[in-house]
């Protein structure tokens, strides 16, 4: 094979990015911030074997963005997904949501809100 690349067609890819501003109000550091975010971050990486990372303010005290990625199978399965990760996230103790973004990718790789 040479190193050629071969292309098989298949199914979709469904594929989202989240992104979620964060406020951790009790914060006077960003030590105490990072000690806030870091059981979201962890958690979302090995519960639900996603794509995370701090993605603002990371010199601030009191803010926070974090960015996932999700893909999947199907939409259903994307959709459950993104239902699943905002749920967790809303839940966190210590940091109120103040947005929400949820951007999906089609097919040929272009972003719809």
């Amino acid at each position: 094979m040479g190193g050629a690349l071969h292309r098989r067609q298949n199914g979709p890819v469904h594929a989202a990015a989240l992104r979620f501003d964060l406020h951790v109000p009790e914060s006077r550091s960003l030590k105490v911030k990072r000690a806030a975010i870091r059981p979201i971050v962890d958690g979302l990486r090995h519960r639900y074997h996603c794509s995370v990372a701090e993605t603002g303010y990371q010199d601030q005290w009191q803010r926070a963005e974090i960015g996932i990625a999700l893909v999947a199978a199907s939409d259903g399965h994307l959709r459950e997904q993104i239902d699943t990760v905002e749920r967790f996230v809303m839940g966190a103790a210590d940091v109120e949501v103040l947005e929400v973004e949820v951007v999906h990718v089609d097919a040929e790789g272009t972003l719809e809100p």
